[in-house]
């Protein structure tokens, strides 16, 4: 039987586009894969061990409050309330099955078919595919030279039917990050227009800085127009166990709750005991990891900043660079189809974060050692 739903017509996951490329791909040489943000080594040990340890208990394999593990929830409220100026509470954290379904729940959850979210571009697709298939318009702001959104540009798109304001920080694909300024305007003019800003922050460890990424929780009606959703993918390795959150009002929270029963009823509780003993125990570990990353950012950018081969960096951060490749007449996924037959290089296309610019390419240079990225350099020249 063929379903023809409102998912017909939807684009397929380009992570699994690319796995498709590269099955029918026969290398001549080690692959250099660009392709996917998940982490490639293991967890912390103190978090291995707690989720083996979760396996044999009793209840184990049990649902758990719908809101989530108490414990976990207020551990993330005290690291953001660390992190941050202002107070996060625990009852204003909202466990989910990964920062993707943080990110659906909320944006069904506070639209109907027809409203707009305003969307900056490029987009984290999922976000985009997600608003297509529920049918809520997405309205883009594009990118000025410096990669960032302007308020200007957003407000411009502001009508009665607009409901929120999306940013990814730092971005996925771009790997910008908005400085505190520019998220603080985007709060203002959210709250003078009456919506919501929703602030994705899976990257915010792999950011360039130790100062706070935003004073946002510091206003004193915070709750009345910030969402902010969090991961534990990357900053714990555990992309696997499917555990974000979201970080809202209780009311707001509430409504999203509703959807996370019928999707999935609870987020899964091997994956929130793994995030929790992450959160207690592994804080060295996590710096270590997020520093060793900013490393190979450091070694990415210096090998990219000559553009071999004509392969222009425009952006970079976190786990990403934002290339624009050299070929005029040729589209994004062909480029990628010829870097990965000619050069084994596995890269994403830029149309799976833009409607229609073809001369860009995301590479996920986290997960290459710093030989690789050498070698990537060398490959692009050729």
């Amino acid at each position: 039987m063929q379903l023809r739903g409102r998912t017909n017509g939807l684009i397929h996951s380009p992570i699994g586009e690319a796995f498709a490329l590269l099955a029918a791909h026969k290398p001549t040489r080690p692959l250099l894969n660009l392709s996917q943000a998940a982490p490639s080594f293991p967890p912390a040990p103190v978090v291995a061990d707690r989720i083996a340890a979760v396996a044999y208990e009793e209840d184990g394999a049990r649902y758990v409050p719908q809101q989530g593990l108490e414990p976990l929830r207020q551990a993330l409220a005290q690291e953001l309330t660390q992190l941050y100026p202002g107070q996060v509470g625990t009852n204003q954290v909202l466990i989910t099955a990964g920062c993707n379904q943080a990110f659906c729940v909320v944006a069904s959850a506070m639209t109907n078919p027809g409203d707009n979210l305003i969307v900056a571009l490029p987009y984290y697709f999922n976000h985009d595919m997600w608003l297509e298939v529920e049918g809520i318009q997405r309205r883009y702001v594009h990118p000025a030279l410096d990669m960032m959104p302007t308020v200007a540009d957003a407000e411009a798109l502001i009508d009665d039917r607009t409901r929120a304001i999306v940013l990814v920080s730092p971005g996925n694909p771009s790997g910008v990050t908005l400085p505190p300024e520019r998220l603080a305007a985007f709060y203002d003019l959210c709250a003078a227009r009456g919506i919501a800003l929703i602030l994705d922050e899976t990257y915010r460890s792999y950011r360039s800085t130790d100062a706070a990424a935003h004073d946002l929780y510091d206003r004193s009606d915070w709750t009345d127009h910030l969402i902010t959703l969090h991961s534990f993918s990357k900053d714990l390795a555990i992309p696997g166990y499917r555990v974000g959150a979201v970080v809202g009002a209780p009311s707001a929270l509430a409504e999203a709750m509703k959807l996370v029963d019928c999707v999935a009823i609870c987020a899964p509780r091997i994956g929130q005991e793994a995030a929790l003993a992450g959160l207690l125990h592994a804080t060295e570990w996590r710096t270590e990891q997020a520093a060793r990353i900013g490393e190979r950012h450091k070694q990415f950018q210096m090998v990219m900043a000559p553009s071999p081969g004509g392969y222009e960096l425009l952006s970079s951060g976190a786990y990403f660079g934002w290339v624009r490749h050299p070929h005029d007449l040729v589209g994004s996924l062909d480029v990628v189809a010829d870097l990965l037959d000619q050069k084994d290089i596995l890269v994403i296309p830029g149309t799976a974060f833009t409607p229609t610019d073809e001369r860009m390419l995301r590479l996920s240079f986290a997960n290459l050692s710093e030989p690789e990225i050498y070698e990537l350099a060398v490959r692009l020249a050729e």
